[in-house]
């Protein structure tokens, strides 16, 4: 039983995304408490303008999250990359988000650079992201996003 126990431990450690002390972040944790008590409200729609898309809300960020080593789960926007990987991705928490109208909140998309690029076969289903928030906008036509992140390792999303 002690054996296991260490083996477990061995093979945590040797996963990259903890190995390095990344905190498990849940989407939650970027949204500010007061945020979560009163959400923003979703901008107004032209209701006379059957082709009006709705605004995307504008969420504040947890100042305290900049700099921080995280590991979030969540789904990729691709943005930037060739046929086989992406470098530049929007990270979301559900399918969907940024495709379907309107986007969550700003501060429910993370903005990531990841150069080492991450293959595209690998991320229509839900990935692990790990790297180092900041508390850096980026905007692209499809959405803004109250964070950025530089990815050092983008995994299949597993518990």
């Amino acid at each position: 039983m002690k054996l296991t126990h260490t083996l477990l431990g061995l093979a945590l450690l040797a996963t990259p995304a903890l190995a390095d002390d990344f905190q498990l972040t849940d989407w939650n944790d970027l949204i500010p408490l007061e945020e979560q008590l009163n959400p923003p409200p979703f901008p107004e729609v032209d209701h006379n303008d059957e082709f009006a898309i709705p605004g995307q809300p504008v969420g504040k960020v947890v100042p305290a999250m900049n700099g921080k080593k995280i590991r979030l789960p969540g789904f990729v926007v691709p943005l930037e990359g060739d046929s086989e990987h992406i470098t530049r991705f929007f990270l979301v928490p559900y399918f969907g988000a940024c495709i379907h109208v309107p986007p969550p909140p700003t501060n429910q998309i993370v903005y990531v650079n990841y150069p080492k690029g991450a293959r595209v076969d690998d991320l229509w289903d839900a990935v692990w992201v790990a790297g180092t928030l900041s508390t850096v906008s980026a905007s692209n036509d499809i959405a803004d996003a109250a964070y950025s992140l530089e990815g050092v390792s983008v995994e299949p999303y597993d518990l």
